[in-house]
């Protein structure tokens, strides 16, 4: 099915109203698609590319919103969200929109809970998909070192408008926090088995999975399953996840094995 009409119409609507305006635009254009595409796809078809549309535009809105948060857009934020884009490969009408979305949303009259309140209703009961877009924005406050407390209260106020519970949060706040530090370690020991198993890269790869050494096998590959089916790709893009994100997730897949994988290994000696 076409994107042109969910382009177009949200590129107008990003014109005249903003994120808010884009997301609204975009289901105008979807309705376009429709009505000029000869096709016997399904509904929900239909509706995740409506709502493929929808995360792109709230993604990057609130990106640059909570970049700004503590007063100052770092460059180590810009190049995270200059990173999402290439990662995503896309088309140069859909870069221009992302960076004029993300310098919308720095704007101090941004309407975060309104842009929120619209995906949320999109999502319906894609819990995951939620799940998702907030460990991206966490990932984005992560991106210059550490959270600011202004960034702490959006990333709250995001929370509380997808009803996800302040522990959860934090669970999904120290397994990302983990991640980072697991992924350094990698990428610096790859070459040396006793530094790539040290205690604490141990450590992380038991905080990544949310388990710790006290859990037995069955119940850390249980928790292991769970975030594979959480992060599959596949199964996000048909929850509603853009296409062109399909690369964040894997790279979080493949952290999670790396992470399971070194457990098993430490557990055998």
């Amino acid at each position: 099915m076409s994107w042109k009409g969910k382009l177009c119409g949200s590129i107008a609507g990003f014109a005249m109203g903003g994120p808010i305006g884009a997301i609204l635009g975009g289901i105008v254009g979807h309705q376009v698609d429709k009505a000029t595409t000869f096709s016997f796809a399904y509904t929900s078809l239909e509706d995740q590319q409506q709502l493929q549309t929808a995360f792109f535009t709230t993604t990057f809105s609130v990106m640059g919103h909570l970049a700004k948060a503590d007063g100052i857009v770092s460059k180590a934020e810009i190049n995270l969200a200059t990173k999402v884009m290439d990662e995503m490969h896309l088309s140069a009408p859909m870069r221009t929109q992302a960076i004029a979305l993300f310098e919308q949303g720095k704007k101090s009259d941004f309407p975060l809970i309104q842009t929120l309140d619209i995906f949320q209703k999109q999502c319906g009961q894609r819990k995951h998909l939620l799940l998702m877009f907030l460990e991206i924005q966490l990932q984005a406050a992560f991106a210059d070192g550490d959270i600011h407390s202004k960034e702490e209260i959006l990333l709250s106020q995001i929370c509380q408008q997808f009803n996800i519970s302040h522990r959860h949060y934090l669970s999904i706040k120290r397994r990302l926090q983990a991640q980072f530090r697991f992924q350094e370690y990698y990428q610096q020991h790859q070459q040396s088995e006793s530094s790539y198993h040290s205690k604490a890269n141990i450590h992380d790869a038991y905080e990544i999975l949310g388990v710790n050494k006290n859990n037995t096998e069955a119940e850390i590959k249980k928790a292991y399953r769970s975030l594979i089916s959480q992060h599959h790709p596949d199964k996000l893009v048909t929850k509603g996840l853009p296409e062109s994100m399909m690369t964040l997730a894997k790279e979080k897949t493949q952290q999670i094995t790396k992470a399971y994988e070194m457990i098993k290994n430490s557990r055998k000696h």
